[in-house]
């Protein structure tokens, strides 16, 4: 009997238009992406298993050989996607589809509600871990409400970022700094 795996499927397009739409107000700084090896680590320790992440990306012309190399050097396997409507979510979740005849447990990371159908397909197994990875305040509500998922947050949980980032939460009493806000 071989070894449980996690599969780490990355929606890095909607991880990038949040990061850049929603918390930063533009389009991001290279230094201020995730460090996509950080969330590999994240998660092989956080589930204590091999982690095989595959990273989703749509090419609509040349194939961004740097991006791409640097995501083989770290541990990902690049999945690059041409074609009409949205790719990335189609390859997703003919993914998470093919996944859910595995042993296998899985980790989203995206805030898409289009993932929902398939993700709550995949909670209804009990033998299976699901996790979903994002920024938790613009998580689709339909992923928020499946029962048997794991939240994780990319910056506080993961620590996927080298600064914080300017996003509104909730702050326990005890870690205010009022210095933070004057």
């Amino acid at each position: 009997m071989s070894e449980r795996t996690t599969y780490l499927l990355v929606d890095g397009e909607n991880i990038d238009a949040t990061l850049g739409n929603s918390v930063l107000g533009r389009r991001p700084d290279p230094h201020e992406r995730p460090r996509w090896n950080t969330l590999l680590d994240y998660t092989e320790r956080a589930w204590g298993q091999p982690v095989k992440g595959l990273f989703f990306l749509a090419v609509p012309a040349e194939l961004p050989a740097s991006f791409v190399q640097a995501l083989l050097a770290i541990g990902y396997r690049p999945v690059p996607l041409r074609g009409e409507g949205k790719v990335v979510d189609i390859a997703i979740q003919r993914t998470t589809e093919a996944l859910a005849g595995r042993p296998a447990d899985v980790m989203l990371v995206s805030h898409d509600a289009d993932f929902a159908p398939q993700m709550e397909a995949l909670a209804e197994d009990p033998d299976r871990r699901v996790g979903i990875v994002g920024f938790g305040e613009f998580l689709a509500t339909s992923l928020r409400r499946i029962d048997g998922v794991e939240f994780f947050d990319l910056e506080y949980d993961v620590a996927a970022f080298r600064e914080r980032l300017p996003r509104v939460r909730i702050i326990e009493i005890d870690e205010f700094d009022p210095l933070e806000f004057i």
